[in-house]
């Protein structure tokens, strides 16, 4: 906890008032009125006062199994309606009469089954096939291991072989020395300071002022609710006339002029448009194209055959400019 202490103005420094040369006897001593206790509570931190704002009613502790509001003797004393006890039964468990073995044997997670294992089945001997398959998997006789990734892998610092004996012995250089010098800390640095602020004595034997003592008064608030949610109105309330002003601050927005609101999503169709007739153009476009399936042109040797006409024809001269080839 950090504490706080203000020492007055106009004291020589290492003096402090009721001391002789500034001595400290080490115990609480009054000076004028005003004694070490009350020192000692001013140097305490401000509390917070957002608890004056959110809490209403009465204080409970968050955790426990106290109730906000006290039960009366009458309601802990009577009896509940067949509707209380209906609604109390729990409700029932369908998994007594029926045993779920297959999810509970073949959950998730779960390897391998949950009863034990019968002495039979643990003194059999194991197939050949069973053999085979429990054998570890062998790398190719292709395989060769990457040597240089495997020493110089992530996370390995140093190669695994020994380092030979000159390589140990070998002195350093001038620019190795250099390279391998820790860092040094900036001639302005200033690190952090404690948690805690050492108070010197001097501050903590001043004497405080009476505007500090003013100031280091708590406010007196009233603990709880300030007035009730429900409050009756009165009849001169009641009968009260509103203003032309009030009135017309009561009424809601209007619509701008000109607003169309949103259509349906699904629209009516008028009854004209329903009995109206179609032309002979729109009877011809409305008329699907019909094709022959692919079973009858799979089967069809002159499907995909070039008629004479085509193969005489000859294309125009910007079909050939378009069909040159682009030059890359």
């Amino acid at each position: 906890m950090t504490e706080v202490a203000h020492a007055p103005t106009g004291l020589a420094p290492g003096l402090a008032p009721g001391t002789p040369r500034g001595r400290s006897t080490g115990r609480m001593r009054t000076w004028s009125g005003c004694s070490g206790q009350r020192i000692v509570e001013l140097a305490q931190p401000k509390d917070s006062k957002v608890i004056w704002i959110t809490s209403v009613g009465p204080r409970v502790q968050w955790g426990t199994q106290e109730t906000l509001w006290p039960i009366t003797k009458s309601a802990l004393e009577a009896n509940p309606s067949p509707r209380l006890e209906m609604l109390a039964t729990p409700k029932k468990n369908f998994l007594r009469e029926k045993s779920s073995r297959e999810e509970f044997m073949y959950s998730c997670g779960r390897s391998s089954m949950i009863w034990e294992v019968s002495p039979l089945a643990t003194q059999s001997a194991a197939s050949r096939r069973l053999e085979q398959l429990a054998e570890p998997k062998q790398p190719p006789k292709e395989y060769k291991a990457d040597r240089d990734h495997w020493v110089f892998s992530c996370g390995r610092s140093s190669p695994i072989w020994n380092v030979e004996r000159a390589a140990v012995e070998a002195p350093d250089r001038q620019r190795t020395q250099t390279l391998s010098a820790a860092k040094r800390v900036h001639t302005e640095y200033l690190p952090n300071r404690d948690v805690k602020t050492v108070i010197p004595p001097t501050a903590l034997r001043a004497k405080p002022t009476e505007r500090l003592d003013n100031l280091s008064t708590p406010k007196k608030r009233d603990d709880g609710p300030f007035r009730s949610a429900n409050w009756d109105v009165t009849d001169f309330a009641r009968k009260a006339v509103p203003s032309g002003r009030c009135s017309e601050l009561a009424k809601h927005k209007s619509i701008v002029e000109g607003y169309s609101p949103a259509r349906e999503v699904i629209w009516s169709v008028p009854r004209s448009a329903l009995r109206a007739g179609i032309s002979t153009r729109v009877g011809e476009l409305s008329q699907p194209i019909i094709r022959a399936s692919m079973d009858h042109v799979q089967f069809d040797p002159d499907a995909f055959i070039v008629k004479e006409n085509a193969l005489k024809g000859r294309c125009s001269k910007r079909v050939e400019e378009l069909a040159q080839p682009l030059n890359r």
